[in-house]
């Protein structure tokens, strides 16, 4: 278990191991105080963009160039998961979204991440905010993914329309990817 602090943030006392729920979690040992770390997962939107005929893959700055993704975000308050994807497909890649359908929810236990992945259909000319570097379009019998998060959604999506989806390994060395990211060729 990764201990994401050590110190209850209501009442400061040292978190400690506790039994709660069905397993060990970091809990406050103060009677009166009662706080639990659940670890809940956080809700992650991905994007299946659609644009001329093809699926838009993104490749983020921080990323080896091999390695391309979906497009991802975290879903932020008071927004619903349609309005979020529609949302990252704007920013991340200046695109007019025309409707969100949905996919699929799918774990990410390596980030504890709940992946909810639409197909959003969009269109305009692309333009890259600060986080790509470079994006490419793959057709929809091209498609590679690995067998984690959102590579599951994408070939989901593909096979669902008759498309094969080719497997490929998870890489070895790469950074972290941000939420919901996954590497695709």
């Amino acid at each position: 278990m990764t201990q994401p602090f050590r110190f209850c943030p209501q009442c400061a006392m040292p978190l400690e191991l506790s039994f709660q729920g069905d397993r060990d979690r970091l809990a406050c040992p103060a009677p009166r105080c009662g706080f639990v770390h659940w670890d809940n997962p956080t809700p992650v939107v991905a994007a299946i963009v659609e644009h001329e005929g093809q699926i838009i893959l993104a490749r983020n700055a921080a990323w080896p160039s091999a390695f391309y993704a979906l497009i991802t975000g975290f879903l932020e308050r008071g927004e619903t998961p349609e309005d979020g994807v529609q949302r990252e497909v704007e920013e991340e890649l200046g695109l007019t979204p025309q409707a969100a359908h949905f996919v699929g929810l799918y774990e990410f236990h390596r980030m504890n991440q709940l992946i909810i992945a639409y197909h959003v259909p969009a269109t305009g000319n692309v333009r890259l905010n600060e986080e790509l570097a470079d994006w490419k379009h793959v057709p929809f019998d091209g498609i590679h993914y690995w067998p984690a998060g959102t590579g599951y959604a994408l070939r989901d999506w593909a096979e669902a329309r008759g498309y094969g989806a080719t497997r490929m390994e998870l890489p070895t060395r790469m950074q972290a990817p941000q939420a919901g990211e996954t590497a695709q060729s």
